[in-house]
């Protein structure tokens, strides 16, 4: 908890023309991951030069458990599924990108990958920081323009609504011939936590 700043709500809206990898359709399924800590950060405390080979790789096998892994249901036969599900991550650094990975669940051999892509949240965090009590809703907060840096298919709006920040983005997934995901973020305060009036 001394590290925590907070939680991200991630709802995982829908997908809009994925891949097809079965026959004639998918069953499609979305896992997000975020690092906990910065691996710099962890493997700047493991001194290398000291390190055994077996101690190292035992050191590498422990970053697979520096990961936080969420995923949504399966949904069967849809290349443009509806999952509306909330995923939840802890948040130590929002410096950290979030990754997104949609797969085809196979029932007999491994599950294919139908695309990925990457997100930055320091936008949004940068808007939940400043004092926001008052506005109308639906104002405008601030705008992240797609770029051939990011995976946004369209420009994103951060937006003041219901007396939440909150920021839809339309993610544009690699490394597949086509497919979107349709996201959006909330900030969760936890009591106790150090939260993000703390300089990072």
């Amino acid at each position: 908890m001394d590290n925590l700043m907070g939680l991200l709500r991630i709802k995982v809206k829908r997908g809009i023309n994925l891949a097809i990898r079965d026959v004639c359709s998918s069953d499609p399924y979305v896992v997000v991951k975020m690092a906990k800590q910065s691996l710099y950060a962890y493997l700047s405390r493991v001194s290398l030069r000291q390190c055994s080979y077996r101690s190292m790789v035992s050191s590498l096998d422990l970053i697979d458990g520096l990961l936080q892994k969420l995923k949504t249901r399966v949904v069967k036969k849809d290349v443009n599924p509806e999952w509306n599900e909330d995923l939840t991550l802890s948040i130590a650094d929002y410096n950290l990108p979030i990754h997104l990975t949609v797969y085809d669940h196979d029932t007999f051999s491994l599950d294919d990958r139908m695309g990925d892509a990457e997100f930055d949240i320091k936008p949004f965090i940068e808007a939940v920081k400043t004092r926001l009590e008052g506005l109308p809703d639906g104002t405008i907060i601030t705008k992240v323009p797609a770029s051939r840096t990011n995976c946004l298919s369209e420009e994103s709006s951060v937006v003041w609504k219901d007396g939440k920040v909150v920021q839809d983005l339309c993610l544009r997934l690699r490394n597949v011939e086509c497919g979107e995901v349709e996201i959006q973020l909330q900030w969760i305060n936890v009591p106790g936590s150090r939260g993000l009036n703390m300089a990072y």
